[in-house]
């Protein structure tokens, strides 16, 4: 398994329109071969700012590398720049390999 995430640190005064743009764009993400689910993560506010992970999680590193490369990948991200003037910075990406899965059946 392999999650993929890009934290976002949005002003207060932006947070609303932040959320709306996210909720409101098609992903296309269910197209992609490896794809297991997707979260959008509101975090904590410090200092004006609140904080946002987009959270995807994929079979593989190579699938999460295959969307990137992909037309699904330019069609989601083809208004990426309405983002940008919403939060402070560019996003920081974070990818991880899993080392360990528990659920909650097997963590009982």
């Amino acid at each position: 398994m392999f999650i993929a995430m890009n934290r976002f640190t949005v002003p207060l005064e932006n947070a609303e329109a932040f959320e709306a743009l996210w909720l409101g764009r098609e992903s296309h993400l269910d197209q992609m071969e490896g794809f297991v689910e997707f979260h959008m993560l509101k975090g904590p506010e410090a200092d004006g700012m609140r904080l946002y992970a987009s959270h995807t999680v994929w079979a593989s590193e190579e699938d999460f590398r295959a969307w990137t490369r992909s037309d699904a990948f330019r069609a989601a991200h083809s208004r990426a720049g309405d983002t940008r003037k919403l939060h402070a910075g560019a996003p920081q990406f974070e990818g991880f390999t899993a080392i360990q899965h528990l659920t909650a059946k097997q963590a009982a």
